[in-house]
């Protein structure tokens, strides 16, 4: 038998607490809409945005605070410094919003402060690049539709392979990409594409009884949502490092939502339908209970370490793993099945007999 920490017969009523669990969620994901209404969307940082990044290497050892305060007085828009490496590598990067200035205007400007500041020269320039705006557009468009089409992907997925419902998947693929061609055709924005896209799979699997995949689906929108509403409340930037942790985070979430599923469709085909769906559920929560803590626990601790001694260019990476990792552990206990409850197994599941070994 394999590690536990939880015993094998606690009967937590995961379920009983599912009203609680969704008001949280509901203030969460509330707030933080709420913070990117008020702040007009998300912050994005150089990669969408457009902008330069600066690296240097100072010859002595010296803090970002130094830095900060020799670049006080350059007037270039959304100014940041951060630590590259390690304190003994005494290299930094420095980032600016700004897309109108050329980058030899951009360098000189950076020079003569740094010269000022820490010394004439006290430090070499080792790397200038420049995102446009329009090459900034493009990526922030191909960073939403690679979110966009992992989740759609997932859920057709999981229709087909998990509920063995293979024509009922093909059907809703079809209207997915029928429905994405038609929302296309209109040239709305991505975001509200992506909006009405996700709209159109949670109707086609609530139409087609498609319950494991409508759960997990509404478990990895909830998680988004929520890691994103927080950036924003945080004043983050959006960049493609957070794009990698929100697609790491579907990823994550998505395992252990269908470790759960998978065990209730076992305990399901066991009991023969003749078990109270709510009683079956909370056992196999139950019972995955302790595989989900540990793996979620080593997970957290290692991303801990990355967000604590990664240093600065990782830092808001590291970040969004934490609360997506913890929020995706969450909702695959409190959002995903609570969701399958509402609706019910889906039918053949009930009937199906165990396949030979």
């Amino acid at each position: 038998m394999g590690l536990q920490i939880i015993k094998p017969d606690t009967k937590i009523d995961f379920i009983g607490f599912r009203k609680i669990a969704f008001l949280v969620s509901a203030v969460v994901i509330l707030m933080g809409l709420g913070s990117l209404v008020m702040q007009g969307g998300p912050k994005y940082g150089i990669d969408f945005a457009g902008g330069m990044i600066v690296q240097i290497k100072t010859e002595k050892q010296v803090d970002v605070e130094t830095v900060k305060e020799s670049l006080a007085d350059v007037e270039l828009p959304g100014l940041v410094v951060q630590r590259l490496g390690l304190e003994d590598d005494s290299e930094f990067l420095i980032r600016t919003s700004s897309s109108e200035v050329s980058s030899g205007e951009v360098r000189d400007m950076l020079s003569t402060a740094l010269d000022s500041g820490l010394g004439k020269g006290g430090f070499e320039v080792q790397r200038l690049e420049m995102v446009g705006p329009k090459v900034g557009k493009d990526l922030r468009t191909k960073a939403l539709e690679a979110m966009f089409f992992a989740v759609l992907l997932i859920a057709i997925y999981i229709s087909g392979r998990f509920e063995q419902r293979w024509t009922a998947a093909a059907v809703m693929a079809t209207g997915l990409f029928a429905g994405q061609y038609a929302l296309a055709l209109t040239g709305m924005d991505m975001a509200w594409l992506i909006v009405g896209m996700l709209a159109i799979t949670l109707g086609l699997c609530w139409y087609l009884k498609l319950n494991y995949a409508l759960g997990a689906v509404v478990a990895l929108v909830h998680d988004v949502t929520i890691t994103v509403g927080i950036f924003s409340i945080l004043g983050k930037e959006f960049d493609l490092t957070i794009i990698a942790a929100l697609l790491t985070i579907i990823g994550y979430s998505l395992n252990d939502t269908i470790i759960v599923f998978d065990r209730i469709r076992e305990n399901l085909i066991g009991s023969k339908g003749k078990g109270e769906f709510k009683s079956i559920i909370n056992t196999s929560v139950n019972q995955t209970l302790s595989r989900t803590l540990l793996t979620s626990g080593t997970t957290l601790l290692v991303v801990l370490c990355l967000y604590v001694l990664g240093g600065g260019v990782i830092h808001d990476f590291a970040l969004a793993l934490l609360i997506g990792i913890f929020v995706g552990t969450y909702s695959s206990i409190f959002v995903a099945s609570p969701v399958l409850l509402g609706f019910g197994p889906t039918p053949p599941e009930v009937d199906e007999e165990p396949e030979a070994a």
